[in-house]
């Protein structure tokens, strides 16, 4: 029985949109993934290192037979086919693809905590992911991405609706 995801998606590095919608592709063409729903793209402004150029971000679900780790090995991989450095935590990167939600497991290894440990904090990440599922609970605080995103501070990081229909082609 296939296992529905979320993950966080977002680029700030050359064409950002086309990076983003290389990295799903790349995911849904693989016979390990579907790509089931997609958010509109965000722009975002940097959080932890600010002296970098702001993002695009989105959200997707998608539905995989994978377990959680080799699901984290695709992402991986992904990134590192696009060019992925890992040179400044927080820094500029031409692709980021980050687990979010891995069913309603609640996973916490050396190699992949679940769900994301600062999803909860985040508005670049709660804005999209309140998009495709805004009911969703989860499952350490027992609120729904939408009481997540309600309980943010109007104050922080700006966040800015941009393209709908992106991914539809």
């Amino acid at each position: 029985m296939p296992t529905i995801v979320h993950i966080g998606f977002g680029s700030n590095m050359g064409d950002r949109t086309g990076n983003c919608r290389a990295a799903l592709k790349y995911l849904d063409k693989s016979s390990a993934a579907e790509v089931v729903k997609v958010s509109s793209l965000y722009l975002t402004e940097p959080v932890g290192f600010k002296e970098q150029d702001w993002f695009i971000n989105g959200a997707a679900e998608i539905s995989t037979g994978l377990s959680s780790l080799d699901f984290l090995g695709l992402l991986l991989e992904t990134e590192n086919k696009m060019g992925r450095k890992r040179v400044l935590r927080w820094g500029p990167r031409i692709i980021d693809l980050d687990i979010l939600f891995f069913g309603d497991e609640i996973i916490s290894s050396k190699d992949l905590v679940v769900p994301h440990i600062f999803l909860q904090d985040r508005r670049f990440v709660l804005e999209p992911l309140f998009e495709i599922a805004p009911d969703k609970i989860h499952p350490v605080f027992g609120k729904t991405v939408a009481e997540l995103l309600d309980s943010l501070p109007p104050e922080g990081e700006k966040v800015e609706k941009l393209e709908t229909g992106w991914w539809d082609e």
